[in-house]
């Protein structure tokens, strides 16, 4: 039985970290400054999943996000005796990398949380929505062959990137429960805060089924390009 490698945990941790520095440090400042726009903030976020997932997919498979580990461990992609190990990670990741916020720029700001911005069940509605997008991508690139492998970092961190783009004004677009964990636990702010726990997981799980609900079964592209 294989263990769960040191190796794996730390790309977990250094992804989550610096998804939340760079994505939630995008939001502090512009929230400082008015230099980024919401354009900007949703290109950060983007961008460091995309080099994230480049750098540390072939290590950990860059999950970065416990709705993606829960999802894929749900979906039988991913061994349950490793999922505590990468939740550990992600959430610690998260929470380092909002208390390195609060030391730059101060614990007195929100730190990139997430709060709704609409109703509740608009928000939460709309965290399903946009983490069920992204995990369908997530489950095409990553467990079909089929699927072109080499363009996984740029496609989910464009997914992101446009999640963001029409979702962040509402909900805050977080489709990441350690995303909103770190700046809640270091600024106590809790408020609304299981909507980003429970919509991202449900969106997940429904976002990887559905990608394995239209997958081409095994073998049967190979077998209608012999009949031709």
């Amino acid at each position: 039985m294989q263990t769960l490698s040191w190796r794996s945990v730390m790309a977990e941790f250094i992804g989550t970290f610096s998804l939340v520095t760079v994505g939630c440090g995008a939001i502090v400042i512009e929230s400082q400054t008015g230099s980024l726009t919401h354009g900007g903030v949703a290109l950060a976020f983007g961008l460091v999943v995309m080099v994230m997932i480049a750098a540390t997919g072939h290590i950990s498979g860059a999950h970065l996000n416990p709705a993606v580990t829960l999802a894929f461990t749900f979906t039988r992609h991913f061994p349950l005796r490793w999922m505590s190990g990468y939740l550990a990670a992600q959430f610690a990741g998260a929470t380092v990398g909002s208390l390195v916020l609060g030391v730059l720029f101060g614990f007195d700001t929100q730190l990139g949380g997430t709060q709704p911005s609409g109703s509740l069940t608009q928000s939460f509605l709309l965290e399903v929505l946009l983490t069920a997008a992204l995990m369908f991508v997530i489950t095409a690139v990553a467990t079909d062959t089929k699927a072109v492998g080499q363009l996984a970092a740029i496609m989910i961190g464009a997914t992101v990137m446009v999640n963001a783009l029409w979702g962040g004004p509402i909900s805050g677009a977080s489709m990441n429960p350690a995303r909103s964990f770190g700046p809640a636990l270091i600024n106590g702010t809790w408020e609304h805060q299981w909507l980003y726990f429970i919509a991202p997981i449900i969106g997940a799980i429904l976002g990887a089924l559905t990608y394995q609900l239209i997958r081409e079964p095994s073998g049967k592209g190979q077998n209608q390009k012999n009949k031709k």
